[in-house]
């Protein structure tokens, strides 16, 4: 399995279990689309 140059979409990404595989899936080398209901929340984990 291919585990580095995907592109990934995560739901809930702002905070606990989404924010990890965020930060993990980028670490990596993937291109990482993260979505979450509250815009500061993300601001805040992603800047």
């Amino acid at each position: 399995m291919k585990l580095s140059g995907n592109t990934i979409l995560i739901t809930g990404g702002g905070s606990g279990i989404g924010l990890a595989f965020a930060e993990r899936f980028i670490k990596a080398g993937n291109t990482v689309i993260v979505c979450g209901r509250r815009e500061s929340v993300l601001q805040d984990a992603f800047g």
